[in-house]
């Protein structure tokens, strides 16, 4: 029938502008008994006798059947019907199609009267054809990413657990040294998660054995779950294989189950967000980063009845900027929507449990356990990891138990993918445990990272300001900073992976730095001296360039935002507010001086 409708659409003037649906309507529709041949006609047939075109077709056509003796003529498009046991008409499309002759159709193609200006379009034989190249597909794909510089290279990297943040490539007598990992706080060695997972590993075996709703559901799993809650104070919680697969699962559901659901995203958020937004189908409207303004004007343009998330991260991870969490939460109360706060990056890093950035900007009343009316509890959803700070791997959302029930049984995500190991579970509960009562780790990593800032500034190396623990070091150039990349490997053994496009925008390619408790002063030195030592061979410009050309993202601007650059975590948080408040008695503050401070109280707190 389909074919029919195609040959016949190109014929006729009116079948051109009519819609398929509506042909099968009129040629299914009622049907008349005043047929030539004593047969039925429908609509179609009727209309089709008053055309000029096809009303000669179609009278060449009834009296070739009536020579051939045949009952009736069948009509454009129709589908045959036939008849089962119970009397009613059933279609049956492919039976059609396999015996149906063209004469038993309402014309034949060369007894149709064509336009002249309608040239027959003769299809070439199938043997003729040539089929879909994939590898050439695959290859063209790629020498796009050579030639803008984009393809992305992996290192052989072998972190070494008693050793880190010292590693070795394929030769295991070399060693380099890491200074791009996300595991911010050394936890992928932490004596108590290895025994931990060691001890879960004999007793419970390597895998979960399924998904969480056939075999894969166990105490280890409850027990991280009912952590996480209570970490983030909230009343449940759920983990995932990883948090990409949490955002993307999470926003999925909800902007696909809420009715008329928008989701209102920061323009810098993660891929696995993004993605979470394009999967569920809802009406997406994207803000400036960090533009209260600009996401107020959103909101307002929204009716206040329809469902609305707002969809942010605490820390952006590729230049280190902090999320405006409680103007956010100001908005979402005034406009009627639900907050989704990704704390990947903040988690075991901010706040006196490490709950992240929510918990920090409340930072007295958690210490004493008061969580009630903080920033923290008024965000509706939480996420994070166990694969960065706490040095595991896995996802997880927190939140009210209906929202998380709801993820739970509706999203595919979860639903579909098998649990993580008893072990891994076992060990991020430990990691989370133990950063809940000791600081000494994050404070130390906050102060390495100033120091590492600071060396950097005094060798006009172009670190973007923030008041985080990210350090990206701008080189705005692709090829450069590949070079630069592989520069440091091979010349000086320090491993800082080249941040490009789509991560970051084209121009803004980077070196992100990401110092840890073990990157001690003689590392941090190294580093400093090799990162100088690559700008001046690669010619990469120094933040004094960036400042005679106006200044970029915040490298070399004159006045930037005190908000950009001053630390989240103040110097009585870090507990070395006595020694700032000493050396500025005699001097200028070192940073050196803070290290030491820092260091003595994080031996005497593992001491204790």
């Amino acid at each position: 029938m389909d074919a029919v409708l195609r040959q016949s659409k190109s014929m006729c003037p009116f079948l051109k502008k009519t819609s398929p649906a509506t042909l099968r309507a009129l040629s299914t529709s009622a049907r008349h008994a005043s047929s030539p041949c004593g047969g039925s006609m429908s609509n179609l047939q009727t209309i089709a006798r008053r055309c000029p075109v096809m009303g000669k077709a179609m009278a060449v056509q009834t009296a070739k059947v009536g020579k051939m003796g045949l009952g009736g003529i069948a009509a454009i498009g129709a589908v045959r019907t036939f008849t089962n046991k119970t009397g009613r008409a059933r279609l049956h499309t492919s039976r059609v199609r396999e015996a149906r002759p063209m004469e038993d159709t309402l014309f034949s193609r060369d007894q149709i009267p064509r336009p002249k200006h309608v040239k027959p379009t003769v299809a070439p034989a199938r043997s003729q054809v040539p089929k879909f190249n994939y590898e050439e597909f695959y290859n063209a794909e790629l020498e796009k990413k050579h030639k803008d510089k984009s393809y992305r290279y992996f290192n052989n990297i072998n972190r070494l657990a008693k050793e880190f943040p010292r590693a070795h490539m394929s030769n295991k007598d070399g060693r380099v040294t890491v200074w791009c990992s996300n595991d911010y706080l050394g936890m992928g060695r932490n004596p108590q998660v290895l025994k931990t997972m060691h001890e879960t590993l004999d007793e419970y075996g390597a895998g979960a054995g399924g998904t969480r709703n056939i075999s894969g559901h166990n105490q280890h799993a409850v027990s991280l779950e009912a952590t996480i809650a209570k970490l983030h104070a909230k009343d449940a919680a759920l983990v995932f294989s990883s948090c990409y697969v949490a955002n993307d699962a999470t926003l999925a559901t909800l902007g696909s189950k809420l009715p008329d659901c928008v989701i209102l995203s920061d323009s810098l958020n993660h891929a696995s967000m993004i993605q979470g937004i394009r999967h569920s189908g809802a009406k997406k409207l994207v803000f400036k980063h960090n533009d209260l303004d600009d996401l107020e004007a959103k909101l307002a343009s929204l009716p206040v009845d329809v469902p609305k998330i707002i969809a942010f991260e605490s820390v952006y991870s590729m230049c280190g900027s902090i999320g405006p969490i409680e103007g956010i939460c100001d908005l979402a109360k005034k406009y009627g929507a639900i907050t989704f706060l990704d704390e990947v990056h903040a988690v075991g890093m901010y706040g006196p449990h490490g709950a992240g950035v929510a918990e920090h900007l409340d930072y007295e009343a958690h210490l004493e356990g008061r969580p009630n009316g903080t920033i923290m509890d008024r965000i509706d959803i939480i996420t994070g990891t166990l694969g960065k700070a706490y040095g595991c791997v896995g996802g997880y959302i927190a939140g009210s138990a209906k929202m998380v029930d709801a993820v739970r049984s509706l999203a595919p995500g979860f639903i579909f993918t098998t649990s993580l190991p008893p072990a891994t579970m076992a060990g991020a509960r430990a990691a989370i445990e133990y950063q809940t009562e000791y600081q000494g780790d994050r404070r130390l990593q906050q102060l390495h990272t100033r120091a590492v800032k600071d060396a950097l500034s005094e060798k006009d190396i172009p670190v973007i300001p923030n008041p985080s623990h990210i350090i990206p070091i701008l080189v705005g150039n692709a090829e450069l900073a590949k070079k630069a990349s592989d520069l440091l490997l091979e010349k000086h053994d320090i491993y800082v992976q080249s941040i490009n496009y789509p991560t970051v925008p084209v121009g803004q390619e980077r070196l992100r730095i990401t110092p840890t408790p073990g990157h001690t002063r003689e590392l941090r030195e190294h580093l400093v001296n090799a990162v100088d030592s690559v700008f001046n061979e690669l010619g990469i410009k120094r933040t004094s360039e960036w400042a005679a050309e106006g200044g970029f993202i915040g490298v070399g601007e004159a006045a930037p935002n005190p908000a950009m650059v001053q630390p989240l975590w103040t110097d009585a948080q870090l507990g070395v507010d006595h020694v700032v408040r000493e050396m500025k008695t005699g001097g200028a503050v070192g940073t050196e001086a803070l290290l030491e401070s820092a260091s003595l109280s994080a031996v005497s707190n593992a001491a204790a």
